[in-house]
Parts: C-alpha cells; structure tokens; sequence
C-alpha cells in the first residue's frame, strides 16, 4: 500500500492536523500572485541575446498558499533539528547555531564573488585561515578550497595526482578501491580514466594487505582508501600500506568522509596520505543535506601542492590575492570550479573551529567514537555486531540476528520510522549482507542515546518473539505507508488525486 491509511471516511483526506494537498503547480490558478511584476514583453531581451519565448510556467498562488505549502512540507520532513539521526557514513550531526549567526554578517552574507580583491581583503584572510586551520589538523601543508562538495573533492585530489604522474611522463593505468569505499570512489576513478581494480577485505573487516600487495606494479597510479573505513573500522596497516604503494610509485588518496573520527588524534599525512578531501558538513558541522552548497576542501602533500586546481589564495607584501596564472599556477590542472569554492560553508567551518579549539575538537571526535562504542556494546547481545571488538564513529551490524524471523533489514528500518526515528543507513557499506550501519555523533545526549538503544533492542526482541506482521506493514504512522520503492524510482507519479480511496485500493 502506498497511500496514507485510515482516511476512510474522511472527506478531505486528512489525518488530524496531518494535511492533504495538491502538488504545488496543481494549485496554480491563472492571474493568482502574492507579488506584482512589472509587465514584461517576452520577446524582450534580457538574457544575453536569448529572448525568452514562452512563459515561465510558474504557478499561481497567494503568498499565504505559498507559505502554508512550504510549512507543511517541512512538517513532513525529518532533519537534525527533529531528533537523533543515526545515518551511518553521513554523519548527521548539530549544526550550532553560532555558525549561523556569524555566516549572516553583514560584510559576509552580502559578499559579491566579482568584488576586486581590495575589497574582500578580510574574506580572503578568513580563507587563509580556514586553510591554516585544516593544514594543521590534516598534517599536510597545502590546501584547495573550491571544491564543492566531497565527491568533487575526490575529482580534485585524484586530477592533481594525475596531473603530477604527467609531469613526470608516467601514464598509469590503474587505481586500488577497497570493496568498502563509498561508491564515489570508483566512480571519481572511473571519470578519470582509470581501470579500477576492487580490494577485498580481510576476516578483520579491514583491507587485506597482502593482495593489496600482490597487486602493486608501475601501472598503479593511486589508492583511495577510507579511514576509518566505511565499516567503522580503523584501517591500522594504513602506515605500511601507504609506504608499499610508495615504493611502486603511486600516491594514496584518502577519502575524508570520517575524519570527524579523527579530528586532534591523528594527522593523516603523518600516515603517509598524499591527498585527502574534507567534508566540511561532517567533519566541521556545516548544514548537509537538501541539496548543497556543498564543500570538500582537498589537502595535499608539498610534492603535489603545484598541480592543485586554480585560483590559488597567495600572501604577500601587498595583501591576499587569488591568482590563476604565472609561476603560482603553472603546473595546475586548471580551474575545477567558479570562483573559489563556498564562502558561507567556509566561515561556518572556521567558526565551529575557533570556537570548539583544537583541545574542543579533539573532544568532539572522542566524544562521537565513545558514543558509538557505547550503541555497540549495549546492543551487541540483541543485533548482530558485523566484526569482532570496538569500532570507530560508527557501528555496523548485519542482518545474522534476524535470520529465521521472517523479517528483512529493510522491514526493520521501516519499523524505526513508526518509533519516531529516522533509519539508519541500510544494506551499506555492500561487503555486510543485510548491512546497518548506525553513527549517532558526538551532538546526543547519554538519555537520548539510552532511548535509541531501548527502541533497537525492544524491535529486535519483537522480531525475534515473532511478531513479524509489525514489521511488514510498517510505517502505519507516517504521512505515507510503505513504498513500493522500484515503482517509485522508475515510474514516479507526480499528479495527485484527491481520491485517496481509489489510490489505496491500487
């Protein structure tokens, strides 16, 4: 069933203060505007010589009909702000609203990206010491900041190994991804040109250094690697690894998903990281989600800093500037994006940072590995832990607890949305059958992780005494029932029908 349940009898198809509408473009009605234009001819040009031909389209609606749509859909939503959001591998924690607060400074949020760089001498220093910030905790002295995002900090840290291996006339073919990896890994790889060669893991959850090993010649141009890993696990051969692919040649990328597990503990360029990009959302407590804007700052070793992408942030005599020619820039791969990343997530990275310290952020990271250990011990005798001893940020189980109950790892998701949480990630990372991976971040309290606790363990009790008829008609308490999720993605249905009875009986 995909339709809302109990609206039999109901003439409006609402549920209490749970409300039914169309689409927003089905409430349009012609000559409807909460604001006024000026009239406008539409062979009139004014976009650089296309002359627009035809309407917008935009729908008609009231500023009242605007506001109340919007408000209801976010009533609909599940964020952060909502509750504990155990997502694991996304890292969904408090956004303090300090950031936000300073991100909205006038002489910040009126920032214009075309402004000469006179003007926006405190913005670039901001920049400057964003990057000294990051150098420091990463270990290694060269940053680019306009990277949008974490996957196109991967396209940015692996351009620039490849630009290097050109430099130096060295056309390799091949680069190692864990079967753990985010699946970005692969794909930046891929994008690149590369043959990607798959490493398995060993019975410890971690990569097999051996076949690793085995597979390291003068083709290898690089290996990306999580670390922690996306099983939460800390990858403690990283050191011998890298210097193996060293020796070979080749460079070792870092997928910096988790280093909020890491943050004033360990520096990974003294582990022998040559290049790893930086989710600012995870790590630094920029908002994630919705869409962007997005930032991944890519760290770099000294040898590859000259490759890295222009503009590049220069200090000198005369103040900051961002230059994308002459002897700064020669070797770049070019530009990778306009202008030079995302401000607003700049200045909220840097003020979580200056108000946490680097004592407050080595606590930050303690604090989200002790909150996961903590999940994983007390609920390790009623789920099934996927690898023997502690983990990271990060716990992950499979789905062995459930066998013999009739219930699936995407029933028991479902099951959690009708106790008031958000599931955690699902069925990833792919080398654990029937995967649930939990990160409950350093932003919960002790109570409320006693009460995500309770519910799992509660739930799996439940399974396992066979109630498993609660768990194939869940959510029963949602806005929507259960999907048929294939249909949904292939053959989506974006027209709403006021007969919910009819869309029920389908």
């Amino acid at each position: 069933m995909t339709a809302r349940a109990g609206l039999e009898g109901r003439s409006t198809g609402n549920r209490a203060l749970m409300l039914e509408e169309p689409l927003i473009f089905e409430q349009d009605a012609p000559g409807r505007s909460g604001v006024d234009f000026a009239p406008l001819t539409l062979d009139e040009d004014r976009l650089g010589g296309l002359a627009r031909r035809a309407p917008v389209g935009l729908p008609g609606l009231s500023e009242p009909e605007v506001v109340r749509h919007f408000t209801r859909l976010s009533q609909k939503n599940y964020g952060i702000d909502s509750g504990l959001f155990p997502l694991g591998s996304c890292t969904m924690k408090h956004n303090p609203r300090l950031n936000e607060k300073l991100a909205r400074l006038e002489g910040l949020a009126d920032l214009h990206p075309l402004q000469p760089a006179s003007t926006v001498q405190g913005v670039l220093e901001l920049f400057d010491q964003l990057s000294h910030w990051l150098s420091t905790l990463t270990g290694m002295p060269a940053l680019a900041l306009s990277p949008g995002a974490g996957a196109h900090g991967e396209l940015c840290g692996m351009m620039t190994i490849r630009t290097a291996l050109e430099d130096r006339g060295d056309a390799r073919k091949r680069v190692l991804v864990p079967e753990s990896a985010h699946g970005t890994n692969p794909a930046t790889a891929a994008a690149l040109g590369y043959e990607v060669d798959a490493l398995p893991a060993n019975a410890r959850g971690r990569v097999d250094s051996a076949e690793l090993k085995a597979r390291l010649d003068s083709d290898v141009a690089a290996l990306m690697i999580t670390n922690p890993s996306t099983c939460g696990l800390f990858e403690d051969e990283i050191i011998e690894i890298a210097e193996a692919v060293h020796a070979v040649g080749g460079y070792v990328y870092l997928d910096g998903a988790n280093f909020n597990a890491l943050v004033g503990r360990v520096r990974p360029g003294d582990l022998g990281v040559d290049a790893m990009h930086i989710n600012l959302h995870k790590t630094f407590s920029t908002p994630h989600g919705g869409g962007g804007p997005g930032s991944g700052p890519v760290a770099l070793t000294a040898e590859l800093s000259p490759f890295a992408p222009f503009p590049q942030l220069v200090h000198d005599e005369t103040g900051f500037r961002l230059v994308e020619h002459g002897p700064e820039a020669a070797k770049s791969f070019g530009r990778l994006k306009g202008f030079h990343g995302q401000t607003g997530m700049f200045i909220r990275a840097l003020a979580y940072m200056l108000s946490h310290g680097g004592d407050g952020l080595r606590q930050v990271s303690e604090d989200a590995v002790l909150a996961a250990n903590y999940v994983l011990a007390r609920t390790k005798d009623s789920l099934s832990p996927a690898f023997e001893g502690g983990c990271m940020h990060e716990c992950l189980f499979d789905d062995t607890f459930l066998e013999g109950t009739g219930v699936t790892t995407h029933d028991f998701s479902k099951a959690l949305i009708d106790e008031g949480y958000h599931p955690m990630t699902v069925y990833f990372p792919l080398v654990v059958h029937g995967a649930l991976l939990v990160e409950p971040t350093e932003s919960e309290s002790k109570a409320s992780l006693d009460l995500f606790i309770e519910t799992l363990r509660t739930l799996a009790a439940k399974a396992k005494a066979g109630e498993e008829a609660l768990f194939h008609e869940a959510p029963r308490h949602a806005p929507r029932r259960r999907l048929n999720e294939t249909r949904a993605a292939r053959h989506p249905r974006l027209r709403w029908r006021a007969n919910a009875q009819a869309a029920a009986a389908e």
